[in-house]
């Protein structure tokens, strides 16, 4: 059976093992343009030994960011940054991986630090786009309704954004249709209530994201694997859910989708979750399963074992850390030592490693 350092091959990408850095936001970004504090961030968890190192939500549209302060991906320019941080993370054994985006509804909002809900435009806010004309919450503004031809444009904006992610050095693309952002709003019946062929029925709520994903297949070599996160439950009733997000699976397998990472909520405001360490891997385990689609779990997973116990049970393929590779950026190096699996440190740490000893050290570096 699998185990958490068991390799993992998906198209032409092996990764090395089955830890992920899940797609973070560091809400400092100027324009869009990623700086220092990505590559420390990045360049320290491909050091640390996970085998997938996902960049932050990018927006494929200026309109598209969750806040002013967002990366960004819809110009050649933007990749200028992000090629040295992808090279770096290959130059670690790590594979460099771009999450893309559209924040929707849930754009032109305050960075967690600075505020809450819609950035005026006076503070250099803009007026959100979505299916329909209903805001996330009374904070938020009311988006403005895609017309087909905007809708058209942002799928295209998708393709154009992996098309320059592979050619900057990054090897894993993925699609971000969770957590109440634009793809998202098109699955879910309570964001979408457009009349037209993007709304009502299940094929019309699933075609946003279906051509979207289709899109972005044809603009990537064959060679190069294409997750699509999603929000397997909208945990309110009448809203998106696991056996839909199981259909949706099952559809975006045959356009050549690799992997679905399954996340859970953010689409409506007073939802109820059952937020506790775990909470989302049924999710990865049902999908998994019932569509016969690689799967990634992702939601409060902070232990070693845990995570192991994720791959050996065949719950998901990969896991996918947050919070938990904030507070300790190495943690992968930790978790094969607990489970007993050899692990190749950086040479320049390995005087500290599993392996090191004062007595192999250079006199004047004996601490």
């Amino acid at each position: 059976m699998p185990h958490l350092f068991s390799a993992l091959r998906l198209r032409d990408v092996t990764l090395a093992n089955r830890v992920g850095v899940s797609p973070m936001c560091q809400y400092c970004c100027v324009d869009g343009y990623a700086n220092d504090w990505h590559f420390a961030h990045l360049a320290a968890r491909a050091v640390g030994g996970a085998a997938l190192v996902f960049t932050e939500a990018a927006a494929v549209a200026p309109e598209g960011r969750i806040s002013p302060q967002d990366l960004g991906a819809w110009s050649e320019k933007h990749f200028e940054p992000l090629e040295r941080i992808a090279r770096f993370i290959d130059g670690q054994g790590a594979v460099a991986g771009i999450q893309l985006a559209h924040a929707g509804r849930k754009a032109s909002t305050y960075r967690p630090w600075s505020g809450d809900g819609a950035v005026p435009e006076a503070e250099g806010g803009w007026r959100p786009v979505a299916p329909s004309p209903i805001a996330f919450s009374e904070r938020y503004a009311t988006p403005q309704e895609l017309s087909l031809a905007a809708i058209a444009e942002a799928q295209k904006a998708f393709a154009t954004a992996a098309e320059r992610a592979y050619a900057a050095g990054f090897r894993v693309v993925e699609i971000h249709a969770a957590h109440g952002y634009l793809a998202h709003e098109f699955l879910s019946p309570l964001s979408n209530r457009r009349a037209d062929a993007y709304g009502g029925a299940f094929d019309n709520r699933v075609r946003f994201l279906s051509e979207c994903a289709a899109a972005v297949r044809r603009a990537l070599p064959d060679k190069c694997p294409l997750f699509v996160r999603i929000s397997a439950s909208d945990w309110t009733e009448g809203g998106w859910d696991v056996e839909q997000s199981v259909e949706l699976a099952r559809r975006l397998k045959r356009l050549g989708v690799d992997v679905i990472d399954c996340s859970s909520g953010g689409n409506i405001e007073k939802a109820k979750v059952p937020v506790g360490p775990g909470y989302q891997v049924p999710f990865a385990e049902r999908i998994r399963r019932e569509a016969d689609i690689a799967t990634a779990a992702v939601g409060m997973i902070t232990a070693p074992a845990q995570a192991d116990a994720i791959i050996r049970s065949g719950h998901a393929d990969l896991a996918l850390l947050a919070r938990e590779l904030l507070r300790e950026p190495y943690w992968p190096l930790r978790a094969a030592r607990e489970l007993g699996h050899a692990m190749a440190w950086p040479a320049q740490y390995l005087r500290a490693g599993p392996t090191g000893a004062p007595e192999r050290m250079p006199a004047h570096e004996i601490d």
